[in-house]
């Protein structure tokens, strides 16, 4: 009889799906995807933690994540770019060196977090924390003026004239700002999730 490989301890198999929305089957899954970017560097036992980190040049690569699910590239030519130029944004956020140099677990994360199985409400809010994050540039746990328009332009891909770009993000200050300070907090964001809740599929990853 052969020797089964072991990946990962039965405690850390639990505290992976106490963390994430997946099954240990799909967690397997994801850690062999992760390993197929760099079979080099990953090792096929993971029980004693190693410390690995994956660049973002590999991240990036993965088809997964460089076109929208709801988009096919036949439908846009422009999507993979498009979809690419968010990809290094979004990465930033879910890393942990905030470079998009990705860890197993940091991997597993922003899997789990833009999952379609991920709730399409305020259930988990580490998730909405997260998704508000992507669109805050600046770091300054602020969503404002600029921030919208740096979004806008990179799924866009710089189409919109400075007029366009300057209605759309008034109208979105204007439609979600609660207080009235010219900016979105993080209340003001979960507000806007209530209303439009669709506006959490502008990112999805399928496995």
């Amino acid at each position: 009889m052969g020797n089964k490989q072991t990946i990962f301890t039965p405690q850390q198999l639990d505290a992976y799906q106490d963390c994430t929305f997946f099954t240990r089957k799909e967690i397997l899954r994801l850690f062999h995807r992760y390993r197929d970017l760099a079979p080099h560097l990953v090792p096929l036992d993971y029980t004693s933690r190693p410390e690995v980190k994956l660049p973002y040049e590999l991240i990036g690569s993965m088809p997964e994540l460089k076109v929208h699910p709801q988009t096919s590239p036949s439908q846009d030519p422009g999507t993979t770019r498009l979809n690419t130029a968010l990809m290094q944004r979004i990465a930033e956020v879910f890393s942990e060196d905030g470079e998009g140099n990705m860890t197993l677990d940091d991997f597993l994360d922003m899997f789990s977090v833009l999952s379609e199985m991920a709730p399409r409400d305020l259930k988990d809010i580490r998730s909405v924390i997260l998704r508000f994050k992507i669109y805050d540039f600046n770091n300054d746990d602020y969503i404002c003026k600029s921030d919208l328009e740096k979004t806008l332009n990179k799924l866009t891909r710089n189409e919109l004239t400075e007029d366009e770009l300057r209605m759309v993000c008034e109208k979105v200050i204007d439609e979600a700002d609660l207080d009235n300070d010219g900016r979105l907090s993080l209340e003001d964001f979960q507000h806007m999730i209530v209303r439009a809740p669709d506006f959490l599929s502008t990112f999805h990853i399928r496995i």
